[in-house]
């Protein structure tokens, strides 16, 4: 029995997550209410309040509910090819991320995140994007600092140069492509992007 209700209070986050998602999307996070969102779900407004403090902690969750970590995405890269060299790891991680990305729901989330969230009460946007920024830039430059320990990045480069040269690559990525999604193909242009860069990276 108290697995079934474990089971059932695990699916009811879930559908407001769900709601959230697309009432976010929508209207926006600051134009929509946690009434909005229960009703969106078929669920009463202190189902809310069961599983969140508030909006910004059901936001939060929305956004973790996509986060890739730069550091998950080499180690699912590693695990397929333990023999992948530092830069290949990166592109082929990049490759991973922007696949997850093409994906709707991640789409629609991201777009929340950088498009139609302003800021207000217990939400900080530009913080959250921040924070996401810095700790894939700090995993990345990891993996950067490998690649010239090994001799595979060009002289004239150093980490730091080459990880924010990569970072600014997909942020201006991103925005292009939410601004207008059936422009072009994240996956085919991102590929393209980050393999020329890979290439002008290495020795």
């Amino acid at each position: 029995m108290a697995r079934k209700t474990k089971a059932e209070a695990a699916a009811t986050r879930e559908a407001l997550l769900d709601a959230a998602e697309e009432v976010f999307f929508a209207k926006g996070v600051a134009r929509t209410s946690l009434e909005q969102i229960a009703r969106h779900a078929g669920l009463t407004r202190g189902a809310v309040y069961w599983h969140f403090k508030n909006k910004g902690d059901l936001f939060m969750a929305l956004v973790q509910r996509v986060r890739m970590p730069f550091q998950s995405l080499m180690e699912e890269v590693s695990n397929a090819d333990p023999t992948v060299s530092p830069l290949d790891a990166i592109r082929l991680a990049c490759h991973a991320g922007l696949n997850r990305l093409e994906q709707p729901s991640h789409q629609r989330i991201l777009s929340i995140l950088l498009h139609r969230c302003e800021f207000f009460s217990d939400i900080n946007p530009i913080e959250m994007q921040d924070e996401i920024s810095e700790e894939c830039f700090d995993e990345m430059l990891l993996v950067f600092q490998l690649a010239q320990q090994q001799h595979s990045l060009r002289d004239d480069i150093t980490p730091e140069v080459a990880t924010r040269l990569m970072q600014s690559t997909l942020g201006g990525l991103f925005h292009d492509w939410l601004r207008n999604p059936d422009a072009f193909s994240l996956r085919a242009r991102g590929a393209e992007l980050i393999d020329a860069l890979i290439k002008m990276l290495q020795r």
